[in-house]
């Protein structure tokens, strides 16, 4: 069994023999060079796992080709060998990017404690750059529509900046996702991005949620909690819905963005705290500010940069990126074979407005996927998709039921828009049990607006 490869690099045959006669009784696949020059050529063509080098090697030595090798970006283990090797000498390689440093004679447990340790922090920093990667493919903005691609180049101007952004657009058009995609792009990237959706916490709560309390603070405060403004120290904080914030805690809100301060509840200390601010709703806020629901000033500290994020039916042409970038996503998700869908099917997703936007879309992509068995996804296989003035007459011809399915979602929908996808609301407006309505979205593959954090 192959145990990795490994890379002799030493001018002295004798090391090279006995490190070989070690690394292959365990299993590693060896490979040598007598010199930097050639170690260089040798890597140029094949992949290593482990590198030993000599620090004193014949033309360049091992410091260079150590310099060389991380010039290259390479991310294989560089353990450097001496003989008659200083402490400057070591730390000097440790600096460049050495894995370890390892006095001649060599010891046998040594080496192979060593290899076997560079291996595994070579393996958790392979998987480390894999879910990056995931993070990143996660966070996407699909889309090469104009308005897409204007706000693509405008949150690549923004993120480096400390400038507060307000995002408006509907329900479901991926405002939380813009929010998220300028914190990765920003030099705050490193630090948390904490969120709370203000239309799903009640007022009474909220101050908590965002200030925190101290032990004591009132009943049932047995220990000090921390704040989203404090969590998000050094980083982002995203405040969705903030259309739905009650006017005393946007009294708070606009002091802290001022001041860059505030006192858990109970407490009489002040916090300072380095946090940018990032907002979102889908009310037009200078309505609200004309009805006395928003204050004015905490509108103009949060609207520094605004950006629209257009609905679904503004932006057509993305439809069949967008269908398809979630048909991957979800048959990765669920251990699905690859699929695609046929061009009926993407014309009749691109007919759809798509009231409830990219998460409308989506919700639907995972049914299919979940659902659909061959090989492609025609136009078949998609639900009947009616739009809401043509309910009626559509029904009745459509199976009986097709025909409860679709007016079932139609009706709930139309509710949840009426209440701002507030669910206790919505439900009370529906008649139904709060719990009933949340299986029956489940059922019909409608996502719930709010996110608890």
């Amino acid at each position: 069994m192959n145990e990795g490869k490994i890379l002799l690099i030493d001018d002295e045959k004798s090391v090279r023999d006995s490190l070989r006669g070690v690394l292959e009784d365990e299993g590693y696949e060896v490979r040598e060079a007598e010199s930097g020059e050639s170690a260089l050529e040798l890597i140029k063509k094949e992949r290593f796992d482990v590198i030993f080098l000599d620090v004193w090697l014949p033309g360049i030595d091992g410091i260079d080709v150590l310099i060389k090798l991380k010039e290259r970006e390479d991310s294989t283990p560089v353990i450097m060998i001496s003989g008659h090797a200083n402490i400057e000498t070591a730390v000097k390689a440790t600096k460049i990017g050495a894995y370890d440093f390892l006095e001649k004679p060599l010891s046998s447990e040594r080496v192979l404690l060593t290899i076997k340790n560079a291996l595994k922090q070579k393996k958790l920093e392979e998987e480390n750059v894999l879910l990056k990667e995931k993070v990143k493919d996660k966070y996407r903005l699909i889309g090469e529509s104009r308005a897409i691609k204007e706000i693509k180049k405008l949150i690549e101007d923004i993120a480096p900046t400390n400038g507060r952004v307000l995002i408006t657009g509907e329900n479901g058009t991926g405002k939380e996702l813009v929010a998220r995609l300028i914190h990765e792009k920003s030099l705050r990237r490193h630090r948390r991005f904490a969120e709370i959706n203000c239309a799903a916490i009640p007022d009474e709560l909220i101050e908590s949620e965002l200030f925190g309390y101290v032990k004591g603070a009132f009943t049932n405060a047995l220990k000090d909690k921390k704040g989203k403004f404090l969590l998000a120290d050094g980083g982002t904080l995203f405040l969705d819905e903030i259309g739905d914030m009650s006017l005393k805690t946007q009294a708070k809100v606009l002091r802290v963005i001022e001041e860059q301060k505030f006192e858990p509840l109970g407490s009489t200390e002040s916090i300072s705290i380095d946090t940018r601010i990032i907002t979102a709703t889908n009310k037009n806020l200078e309505i609200e500010i004309q009805r006395g629901t928003f204050r004015e000033d905490l509108y103009f500290r949060i609207n520094v940069i605004p950006i629209y994020v257009p609905p679904l039916r503004e932006r057509k042409e993305d439809i069949p990126l967008l269908a398809k970038h979630f048909l991957e996503e979800f048959s990765e998700e669920y251990g699905r074979k690859p699929r695609e869908f046929t061009n009926d099917a993407i014309e009749k997703l691109t007919r759809y407005s798509w009231p409830g936007n990219v998460r409308e879309l989506k919700n639907l992509i995972e049914r299919l996927v979940i659902i659909v068995k061959g090989d492609k996804i025609t136009e078949k296989d998609i639900p009947v998709l009616v739009e809401g003035k043509k309910v009626v007459e559509n029904l009745l011809d459509l199976p009986y039921a097709e025909a409860k399915e679709v007016f079932e979602k139609t009706l709930i929908l139309k509710h949840l828009r009426d209440n701002n996808w507030n669910i206790v609301k919505t439900a009370q407006s529906l008649g139904m049990e709060r719990t009933t309505l949340y299986k029956k979205m489940k059922a019909l593959g409608i996502s719930q607006e709010e996110k608890q954090d």
